[in-house]
This record gives C-alpha cells, sequence and structure tokens, in this order.
C-alpha cells in the first residue's frame, strides 16, 4: 500500500506541499531537473544502503547516545598519544570564559560588542607575540598545517620563487595540507617541495643535507622545534642563518607550551612562525579545538602579505584607546578570491581561550610547565629504556615526545597497542606505516598530567604485555 511521503522532522520544506509549490514557482515538475548540469555518468543510479529514518527528536537522541557510548575517552583511560593533538590541563577559567554569550555566539555585532571582541583578540596577539619573540601575529586560521602553507605561500610571493625545504620527518596529516597549499605541478602557483634528511645520531636537521638544497630558488626552509619526533633542534639559528644567506624565508613551527624553556623563534632569526594554539588551553574536541597561528616581525612586507585578519590599536580624540581590524582589504573576508590566500573564522573563539590561559600561566607558569613535562617525559623515557627488547635511539634533548622502538620485543606496535588498550592505556602513535625505516616504532607523548604512578604502570604493564 503506497502512503504519502512523510516530512522530514527537522526540514520544513520537505512537507509534500510545500515541495510542489517550490517546483511550480522554479517551474520544474521534478527535483531532479534541479540537477540536469550533473552528467549522468557521475549520478548514482541505484538506492542507497541507508538505514531507517529517525521520526522523533527522542529516537535520535537515544541513537546518537548509543554511537557516543563506543567511545573511549582520554578520561577514562591513560592516555600516551600525540602527534598534534595533546593532552594538557585546562585551568577551568578557560571554559568559563569561552562558553560567555559575548564570545561563543556572535562573530560580528553591534560596534560596542565589536569593541571588547578586539580588545580582548588584542591581548591574545600581544601576549602570544611576547612568547614567541615577534611583534606581529595575526589571528588565527584553522589549524597548524593551515598556517604552514600560508607561511609558504607568503614566503613565495615576498621571494618570487616557488622552492621550499621542509624536514623529511613530520606530520604526515600536517605535510598533507602544506602539499595542498603548495598546488600541482600543472597549476601556475605551485612550490616543489624538497626534504631535508634527518641526522641519524640527534634526529636534528642534516646541516649537510640543508647546504646541499639550498639554493636561489629556495623561498623558504621550514623546521618544527621541537620537531613531530619530539627532538629539540639546537642548530635553530644555524638554519635561519644559512637560509639567509640564500635569500630565503625561515619558517619556524613551535608548539608554544615549550617557549618556558626553550629559546623563542624570533630569537634565533625565525621569519615567519607558526603553530598550534591547542596546547594554550583547548580541550582534545575530537579535533575540533584545533587552531594555527601566524607570526612575523613587524615589517610591513610581511604584513601586507598575511592573509588573515590583524588587529590594531589606536588612540582616540579623547584619549581613550580603540581596538579594529587592520589590512581588512588583503583577506577573503574584504576581497573574496582576490584576497591574499582564503581564511575563515571557526577558530577565533580558541584566540579567547589560550589569551585566558596565557594570561593565568604567565612567564613563570610557562617556565614551570615547560619544566615539568621536560623532567616526567625524559623519567618516562628512562623507565622504558630499561625494558627488555625496548629501545630508544635519541634518549635525550627532546620535548613532551620520543619515539620508542620495539624491535627487540618481536611484537607490532599494533598488537602491544590492542594489549595496552585492553588494560586502559593508549599506547603511543603507531608509526610503522608512516615511517617504516624507524623500524617497529611508536610516539609516546608525556605531558604535565602524567604522574609517576602512572609512568610506573605504563612500565608494569609494557614489561607484561612485551613479555606475554
Amino acid at each position: 500500500m503506497s502512503r504519502e511521503p512523510r516530512a522530514h522532522p527537522y526540514m520544513p520544506n520537505s512537507v509534500p506541499a510545500l515541495k510542489r509549490r517550490l517546483m511550480a514557482e522554479l517551474g520544474i515538475d521534478s527535483v531532479d531537473q534541479l540537477f540536469e548540469q550533473i552528467p549522468q555518468e557521475h549520478r548514482i543510479c541505484r538506492a542507497l544502503d541507508l538505514p531507517p529514518a529517525l521520526s522523533s527528536e527522542a529516537e535520535l537522541s537515544r541513537h546518537m547516545r548509543d554511537l557516543l557510548a563506543k567511545n573511549r575517552s582520554c578520561e577514562e583511560n591513560l592516555n600516551f598519544l600525540g602527534g598534534g593533538c595533546w593532552q594538557h590541563h585546562v585551568p577551568a577559567i578557560c571554559d568559563e570564559i569561552v562558553q560567555r554569550s559575548e564570545f561563543l555566539t556572535p562573530v560580528w555585532g553591534t560596534p560596542s560588542s565589536d569593541l571588547g571582541r578586539n580588545q580582548a583578540w588584542f591581548e591574545f596577539t600581544s601576549q602570544l607575540g611576547e612568547l614567541l619573540d615577534l611583534d606581529l601575529v595575526a589571528l588565527p586560521v584553522y589549524s597548524w598545517g593551515c598556517a604552514a602553507g600560508h607561511a609558504i605561500r607568503m614566503a613565495a610571493r615576498l621571494t618570487g620563487r616557488n622552492k621550499v625545504l621542509l624536514p623529511r620527518f613530520m606530520d604526515p596529516e600536517r605535510r598533507a595540507v602544506i602539499v595542498n597549499y603548495c598546488e600541482p605541478p600543472e597549476m601556475d602557483s605551485h612550490i616543489e617541495i624538497v626534504d631535508i634528511d634527518a641526522d641519524a645520531a640527534t634526529g636534528q636537521l642534516d646541516l649537510d643535507d640543508l647546504d646541499a638544497k639550498l639554493g636561489e630558488d629556495v623561498a623558504a626552509v621550514y623546521f618544527e622545534n621541537p620537531s613531530y619526533l619530539g627532538q629539540i633542534e639546537s642548530h635553530a639559528a644555524e638554519i635561519s642563518a644559512a637560509a639567509r644567506r640564500h635569500g630565503a624565508e625561515t619558517i619556524v613551527g613551535v608548539d608554544p607550551i615549550s617557549l618556558g624553556i626553550l629559546s623563542p623563534p624570533g630569537s634565533y632569526g625565525a621569519d615567519i612562525v607558526v603553530g598550534s594554539l591547542q596546547p594554550l588551553g583547548i580541550h582534545m574536541y575530537c579535533g575540533g579545538g584545533l587552531g594555527g597561528f601566524i607570526a612575523s616581525r613587524d615589517d610591513s612586507r610581511y604584513a601586507y602579505e598575511y592573509p588573515t585578519l590583524l588587529i590594531s590599536i589606536a588612540e582616540t580624540t579623547h584619549g581613550e584607546h580603540s581596538f579594529g581590524l587592520a589590512l581588512m582589504h588583503q583577506c577573503s573576508y574584504g576581497s573574496r578570491e582576490e584576497g591574499k590566500d582564503w581564511t575563515g573564522n571557526s577558530t577565533y573563539l580558541w584566540a579567547i581561550g589560550s589569551a585566558v590561559y596565557m594570561s593565568v600561566m604567565g612567564p613563570q607558569g610557562f617556565r614551570e610547565v615547560g619544566e615539568l613535562i621536560v623532567q616526567r617525559a625524559h623519567y618516562a623515557a628512562g623507565l622504558l629504556q630499561a625494558i627488555d627488547g625496548i629501545n630508544i635511539e635519541q634518549a635525550s634533548g627532546f620535548f613532551k615526545e620520543f619515539v620508542v622502538n620495539f624491535d627487540g620485543t618481536g611484537k607490532s606496535v599494533a598488537t602491544i597497542n590492542k594489549a595496552l588498550l585492553q588494560r586502559g592505556i593508549f599506547g603511543g602513535l603507531d608509526l610503522t606505516g608512516t615511517f617504516p625505516q624507524l623500524g617497529n616504532s611508536a610516539l609516546y607523548c608525556v605531558t604535565e598530567l602524567h604522574t609517576r604512578h602512572d609512568l610506573h604502570f605504563l612500565v608494569e604493564t609494557l614489561q607484561e604485555v612485551c613479555a606475554g
């Protein structure tokens, strides 16, 4: 028995009578006519294998709860995963401020509300600039990878060159985003990517390989400090100087929470600095709590190449201070497709959260958390190194993350991680598929949240798993 199609509970225009009125207004007899421009061979001609429709909010709510119940979170498991999104302490005040309606719901509002929002953004850029030892900081873009891609394109425009040097060992997701920004070879604005090898003994950039690949066609040298595998780059100033000798820009990717104990990039010659906001007071929102920053020296040649919003301050005729957007015309908001590059605002809320975090921490707080992370990470590495079959090639000189090799155990990282998970532990990030040259290895992350008890529990569990 045929039935009248039911309306979708959340889509008013799915009511059959309204659909007929819409089609009559458009002068069409079928919805299919709206898609005539799509070639027939690109259309699916079979029925989609979809589950039955949920007809009520109660059913949908229950369905979503059942799905979410399958997740295993870092709140109920001991977590040693990192590799781009890390578990750090988020002060309660950060959540309190970002959930206020003044910041959470509006993007653009009245002149008075925009002034307060702009002041909060100015505080973010000022504090981050002090942390990086740079004066010009833009509002964040979508991710560290997007920030790096933008910075590379900025360097290409500044130098008129079309080649960038990247470290061979870097986050594959971040690298994939950068590849997209560099565009395919068939496009006029293509930027060629050349890898820089790592020194086998230290895990840092191979300076001889860098010198061999630097030339008059290189727009920028990009490196990370700490590196993706956790190593602190002790030759950062030398890398910057080498790039400068060849007329290339130096772009540094940095974990900002490390800057309480590591030299800021501005002090060793970085021209453009990028990184992630997530360590600065932002939870691991299933990947949603990410944002990438871009910073540089306060030089007009850099300022005029920024693709995103800049915040400025000026004194009014009444002796007060006003905060506003600067160089709006050169971003995609002001010039749309003619902008320097495309930018968006989904991460601007995290600028507020990071501003609160930096305010609460202060210089001493950053120093204390940095020292705590280094001490606990090295303590963990020492404990793991003592387990039969486990080896840590670079057992010192790293920040937060380090590579653990399991070749001597006779077990794969996947097998070990599965056994750890059964015991309530998220093991390290499996590197075997991404970097097979590292052997049967995983990237382990230790932060200020890991206690001595946590680390000893990991070691005892790994001893059991590897021996079993």
